[in-house]
């Protein structure tokens, strides 16, 4: 059915009258407020005859429907879905297979090379063009484990967490 098949001005005119007589019941039965709001909404089906606007819904759902009932009826789309589906699974798979291949590769105990490396410029040998930090007289150097939890210790004092 076309667009110019329907007598459209009966038709909106027919629907904002019922829609006005709903208004005068709502204004009734829940005041002024209600009875506006569906006198508003009422008035809509007579000014989208009027403006034009009622062809250009007609053929934005028209152009809908169509695209719908295309991508639902169609075995091809169904099978692209299945395939799109497919793909989706392998990838979650192969992400689980790659994870447990990695973390199989060294033993738990062992943590990866990076981590083991000295870093440059760290420790007690100064990096170069720096100089070491020159110590108060009377203060003794700690040992190398207490300076790994000192760092934590400042975090924690400077957030209140002794």
């Amino acid at each position: 059915m076309s667009f110019e098949q329907i007598a459209w001005l009966p038709l909106c005119a027919g629907v904002t009258a019922v829609g006005l007589v709903m208004s005068f019941m709502a204004f009734r039965r829940r005041g002024a407020a209600s009875g506006m709001r569906v006198a508003a909404w009422a008035l809509l089906p007579v000014a989208a005859y009027l403006t034009g606007a009622l062809q250009a819904l007609w053929t934005v759902g028209a152009t809908l429907v169509g695209f719908v009932t295309g991508l639902v009826l169609n075995p091809l789309v169904w099978a692209g879905i299945a395939v799109t589906g497919l793909s989706v699974v392998l990838f979650l798979v192969s992400g689980v297979l790659r994870g447990r291949t990695l973390s199989r590769g060294r033993p738990k105990g062992e943590e990866p090379a990076a981590k083991t490396q000295p870093v440059a410029g760290r420790g007690d040998t100064p990096a170069v063009g720096r100089s070491k930090p020159a110590q108060a007289p009377g203060t003794a150097r700690k040992p190398a484990s207490d300076d790994d939890f000192s760092d934590v210790e400042d975090i924690l004092k400077r957030h209140g967490i002794s």
